[in-house]
């Protein structure tokens, strides 16, 4: 699966996830998000493995050009060789041979060039992607993390409240209950 199309989708799983009232918090869930980081884990390799497939198809192109650059050589020489009679035929031939050899060896070093500067190019977009992907994975991880502790912190206020709403009423009914025993006359009265 495309690395991207899964960053699109934690992205979707985060804007879809429900904001806490008064607070920067986003609540998620929490399976679909780690459902979608492993396959995030698993799509890695396969674009791992697309960039080593370029790289070995660049040798392959490397070898090809090679082997033609020996074959041309080959045919030049041979050609030289049905020519050393004539002279002037030879040192004609020798510079042809000269000359497709020198191209021989530009256009396989201009292959191999290119084949280099896509896998740089393939690699860094590669890096990119991981990178960001490590980025969307730790804001994820740290947003949750982050609802957890408001969460807590609300429910720690809400029993505090619950606790004070039941002390205020018991602490009146003391008061009330001292001040009429206290204005009742006693036995020794």
């Amino acid at each position: 699966m495309d690395i991207q199309h899964l960053v699109d989708r934690l992205e979707d799983l985060i804007d879809e996830g429900r904001h806490v009232p008064f607070s920067k918090f986003t609540l998620i869930d929490e399976e679909r998000a780690l459902e979608i980081i492993d396959q995030m884990r698993i799509s890695v390799p396969e674009q791992i493995e697309i960039a080593s497939r370029v790289i070995n198809q660049r040798d392959r192109v490397l070898a090809q050009a090679t082997e033609e650059a020996e074959r041309v050589r080959q045919i030049a020489r041979d050609q030289s060789k049905d020519m050393v009679e004539r002279d002037a035929i030879v040192k004609k031939a020798r510079s042809q041979a000269q000359n497709i050899v020198e191209e021989a060896y530009r256009e396989a070093e201009n292959i191999r060039a290119d084949a280099d500067s896509y896998v740089v190019e393939v690699l860094k977009e590669l890096e990119g992607q991981l990178m960001h992907n490590l980025a969307v994975a730790r804001n994820g991880v740290a947003k949750i993390m982050e609802a957890r502790a408001a969460s807590r912190a609300q429910t720690q206020v809400a029993a505090e409240q619950e606790r004070q709403s039941i002390a205020l009423p018991v602490e009146e009914y003391a008061e009330a209950t001292l001040d009429q025993d206290s204005s009742r006359p006693g036995p020794s009265d």
